[in-house]
């Protein structure tokens, strides 16, 4: 696990120190820079890595990566422009049977490590390769070869690539001098070539999700790739664009009993966790209590007899609740008990909200959750300890049916019968409240914000119902905030674009459920939740595996009947009545807790300096993108429990924290 970063065109060779130090610390083990100068008039082709050595931690592992195999066509002699090099942030989890497959083949390998195989397996296949890959990654790949290569491929061409559920990131520019790409977003801004200004509709984005679908991110001049994607940089353009993986939703169910569908799914996750147990160095895990985590230790400890198992999980100083769910830290106790692992507790309070310049700096886009502080503060812990390695159960709710909005599209069987008529009349004061006009009445915040979120686009169609339940307020609310140019540049924005021409990918899949469990893979997962777990652990310098997100029990749990997946009302059915075996049944069936803070209150105690300061009238004006008006009347309603505007403000503060950050400042240092 790494950080890369390079070029391909007309840059200034010092350009690659200037980027590799700003991801330094996704690779404190070892660097190296390498400039090639291909035939021709061909432009070079700049290589900067920063190694995290997990699998061979010899200097055989070092990149970039040349490969010494008289098979690929590809040996030390001649100059190095005429060779394959690789720069290569991730784990192959069945590098191993690729290796022998190789060999077999006729190639020589001179090192353990799985970015030896890319190379050969590049030789052999081409691009396709990358259908065979099961891990997480994120790579640049130059063949200088002078023949040999597969399909169209020509002497110079960079491969970039993507892992299919997008766990590494891999952000990108292009401009008129060539192609620059890099594992975080802050190394591209040391190019001058970067266009700086901000992106108003990725801020619309934010605001609405919570994350930017990609390829957006906040600045006009920086792309990220999106899951399972992979291109061709030819002569510092990109040539060619494709998708190499995606979710295979759209096919016929199983036809399996529950006890067959269980037994199959804890097979399939106890032979992810031993690929992803591959290590040269001490894995821990996340265990948060939750059945994720916990189905994660469960399974590393049935692989790992009478071995330390170091754990860590975040619990509240004050046992505060979190937004009306009990903490999580009792459950994690008790697997800890009952899986006989080592638990690292990590008390915050109120004060972490101090991380927050730091987090969004290490995040590189102003995403609103407080969650990713806590998963810093682990990586943090762990790092200390001397943790390279971390397992973590993300994935668990976005292919078993996890989160609340999943049963809420399960219920609408039992209105959906309703006239549109009737249907506008029940989503008439739900979407008062969405929007922040009122409170639903008799009803208490968490219940009133729920059913308010559910009910307030009943009477739209089903795509766009479907749709709506990732939007975090209403639309009404969200444009009322901008600052009126803003508003005018914004008013013909789709803002569900992004999520619909996903769902043009799935168009053979009839069941709702399972289109909105693939826009939970490919945006909420990878633009969220894998986005700051990535960036916060390698903050630290340690590696996140989720083998939930492992390619072959993906595909079993999209096949999985949408009746199984959610058993009367009761989500991720199948995957709990795997767990039954080997966890307690309180823990299984435990009610769903987000991995996040009191912010709430927080926002309207604790933390009502930085609210004040960060979204002050002055700051606020000066900034332009949102009406300093708006903004105190949110402020002043959520205050006064009129509106439930917690999060809005929340996404105020983080935006403003990000351009203070990335905007004002060269983007290389987190804001004081």
């Amino acid at each position: 696990m790494c950080g890369i970063a390079g070029f391909a065109g007309d840059f200034d060779a010092d350009l690659l120190d200037r980027m590799g130090k700003r991801i330094a610390h996704r690779g404190p083990d070892d660097f190296n820079n390498l400039v090639l100068k291909p035939r021709g008039d061909a432009p070079p082709v700049g290589l900067a890595h920063r190694r995290l050595s997990i699998i061979d931690l010899s200097a055989a592992g070092q990149q970039p990566m040349e490969v010494r195999c008289a098979c690929c066509g590809s040996t030390r002699k001649g100059p190095k422009a005429g060779r394959m090099w690789l720069v290569y942030n991730g784990e192959l989890y069945n590098y191993r049977e690729l290796r022998s497959e190789l060999e077999g083949s006729g190639h020589t390998f001179f090192s353990q490590t799985d970015s030896e195989v890319l190379l050969h397996l590049y030789a052999e296949r081409g691009p396709a390769m990358l259908e065979a890959l099961n891990g997480i990654f994120a790579f640049a790949l130059y063949d200088g070869r002078s023949s040999g290569q597969v399909g169209d491929g020509q002497p110079g061409d960079l491969l970039l690539a993507r892992d299919g559920f997008g766990l590494k990131p891999l952000y990108y520019a292009e401009g008129h001098a060539g192609v620059l790409f890099s594992s975080e977003l802050k190394a591209l801004l040391a190019s001058p070539m970067i266009d700086r200004s901000i992106d108003h509709v990725a801020i619309h984005h934010y605001m609405t999700y919570l994350w930017c679908p990609a390829p957006r991110t906040p600045l006009m001049g920086v792309r990220k790739f999106e899951p399972g994607e992979a291109a061709i940089v030819r002569r510092g353009k990109f040539l060619r664009r494709w998708f190499f993986y995606d979710l295979p939703y759209g096919r016929p169910p199983l036809q399996a009993s529950d006890e067959e569908i269980g037994v199959q799914i804890a097979d399939s996750l106890r032979t992810a966790v031993k690929r992803q147990l591959v290590a040269d160095v001490e894995v821990g895990a996340f265990l948060s209590g939750g059945l994720d985590s916990s189905a994660i230790v469960a399974m590393m400890r049935e692989l790992q007899p009478g071995e330390r198992i170091p754990c860590y999980t975040i619990g509240f100083r004050d046992g505060g609740t979190l937004g009306g769910h009990s903490p999580d830290l009792p459950y994690a106790r008790r697997v800890a008990k009952h899986l006989d692992v080592d638990l690292r507790v990590i008390e915050v309070g109120p004060e972490i909200i101090s991380h927050l310049p730091e987090l969004l700096f290490h995040l590189d886009e102003p995403q609103v959750d407080p969650a990713p502080i806590n998963s810093l503060l682990i990586a943090r812990q762990a790092s200390q300890d001397g943790l390279k390695v971390l397992m973590s159960g993300q994935g668990g709710d976005d292919i078993f049916t996890g989160y609340r909005r999943h049963r809420a599209l399960r219920l609408e069987r039992m209105w959906g019968w309703l006239p549109r008529r009737a249907r506008k009349l029940v989503a008439a004061p739900a979407r008062a409240a969405f929007n922040g006009r009122s409170l639903l009445p008799g009803l208490d915040g968490q219940r009133a914000r729920q059913l308010a979120r559910g009910l307030a686009h009943v009477d739209h169609d089903a795509e766009d119902r479907l749709i709506s339940y990732f939007y975090w307020g209403g639309e009404e609310l969200r444009r009322s905030l901008y600052a009126p140019d803003v508003a005018a540049r914004l008013r013909d924005v789709d803002t569900g674009a992004p999520l619909r021409r996903s769902l043009q990918r799935v168009r053979n899949e009839p069941e709702p459920i399972n289109k909105m469990l693939y826009l939970e893979a490919r945006h909420f997962l990878a633009d969220h939740n894998l986005n700051y777990t990535d960036k916060t652990s390698m903050a630290e310098g340690v590696e996140v595996r989720v083998p939930l997100l492992d390619p072959d029990l993906v595909d079993y749990a999209t096949r999985i009947p949408v009746d199984a997946k959610m058993r009367r009302g009761v989500p991720k059915a199948m995957f709990k009545k795997a767990m039954e075996p080997y966890l307690p049944h309180d823990v299984i069936y435990r009610p769903k807790t987000g991995f996040g803070a009191p912010l709430r209150r927080w926002l309207k105690d604790e933390l009502r300096g930085q609210v004040e300061d960060l979204l002050s009238e002055s700051s606020v004006r000066d900034r332009g993108l949102f009406d300093p008006a708006a903004v105190r009347r949110l402020i002043e309603a959520d205050r006064a429990r009129k509106v439930d505007g917690a999060y809005a403000v929340f996404g105020l503060m983080c935006v403003e924290l990000w351009c203070r950050t990335f905007v004002d400042r060269p983007g290389d240092a987190p804001v004081g």
